[in-house]
């Protein structure tokens, strides 16, 4: 099989499947295995001095293991199927509408269980968010992971093979958990932010293309294009954007992470502001159009070449 080949066939499985819980309560998930090793290098290398170096290092370090792993598995008997499951693994197209689909559903629940559920998925502070508050984090977490999760790896895996998606989702995972404006790890964590900003440069402008695109709103190409640059990352900003433009809703704006409120501007501030489960429902099927978008154009890369 090529590499399209494969790719089209994991996506559908992610899709249909997406990540069984059964499976990996018995095995440690491929992302879990790089957040372990992560772990470890934070715990044993992060202080002073030279924590940016130090930093940098265990980077350098993780990325050259994923592009071996890669190689190597490449090159193992059979490795057509061993590559199509990990591929499908690494993709979240399925797991991210669940989680999201979850929050809609808890919402209308009542706020306690909304907040629960949304913990799972963002950052911030979810005892601070209100109804709206939690409607909106859904939201943005829905968008910013479709691209760091579903367009971002296809777009690496479509470059550099299975090396360039594991090489991805190790800076990817790295950004998340010591990628973060903090003072243990703004040095520490400094060059897998970076890294990942540059990853994610073309991918998180691609997958707001694919949201526009996706809802016929030409309301969604202004806001993405006026309002993406507003955005804390140089990058979220351009699916969330999109997505708020589309939805037509006020999103980001103001929150709390690790106790500190920051007063980041609401992206498409004339937006409405007050959210219903509904909207995350109309959201995980906007993505799912953008998902479809996202395959055709997989398809017909496959047809061309």
């Amino acid at each position: 099989m090529s590499v399209v080949e494969i790719l089209l066939a994991a996506m559908v499985l992610d899709a249909l499947i997406g990540d069984p819980d059964t499976i990996w309560r018995r095995i440690s998930h491929p992302a879990a295995l790089i957040g372990g090793a992560i772990g470890v290098l934070d715990r044993h290398l992060n202080q002073r001095p030279a924590q940016k170096l130090k930093g940098a290092c265990a980077l350098l370090g993780l990325v050259a293991l994923a592009a071996i792993a890669g190689v190597g598995i490449a090159r193992l008997p059979d490795a057509g199927v061993v590559e199509l499951m990990l591929v499908a693994v690494l993709l979240a197209q399925n797991s991210l509408v669940k989680h999201v689909g979850n929050v809609a559903r808890a919402l209308e629940t009542g706020l306690p269980e909304a907040q629960k559920s949304v913990a799972l998925i963002v950052g911030r502070d979810p005892a601070g968010l209100d109804h709206n508050g939690v409607a909106r984090a859904a939201i943005e977490s829905l968008a910013e992971n479709f691209s760091d999760g579903v367009v971002a790896p296809v777009f690496w895996y479509l470059l550099l093979g299975l090396p360039g998606l594991l090489i991805y989702k190790t800076v990817n995972t790295a950004d998340s958990m010591i990628g973060h404006r903090t003072e243990r790890y703004a040095e520490f964590g400094w060059a897998a932010a970076r890294v990942d900003d540059v990853m994610n440069w073309l991918p998180a402008r691609f997958s707001g293309v694919l949201i526009w695109l996706a809802s016929m709103q030409p309301h969604a190409f202004r806001t993405m294009w006026n309002d993406a640059g507003m955005h804390r990352s140089p990058n979220a900003g351009w699916p969330e954007a999109a997505m708020a433009g589309a939805l037509g809703v006020a999103i980001s704006g103001p929150r709390v992470y690790g106790g500190a409120a920051t007063d980041d501007p609401f992206v498409n501030a004339s937006g409405r502001r007050d959210l219903e489960p509904a909207d995350i429902d109309r959201a995980v099927r906007l993505t799912w159009q953008s998902w479809v978008g996202l395959f055709g154009i997989v398809t017909l890369i496959w047809w061309i070449f």
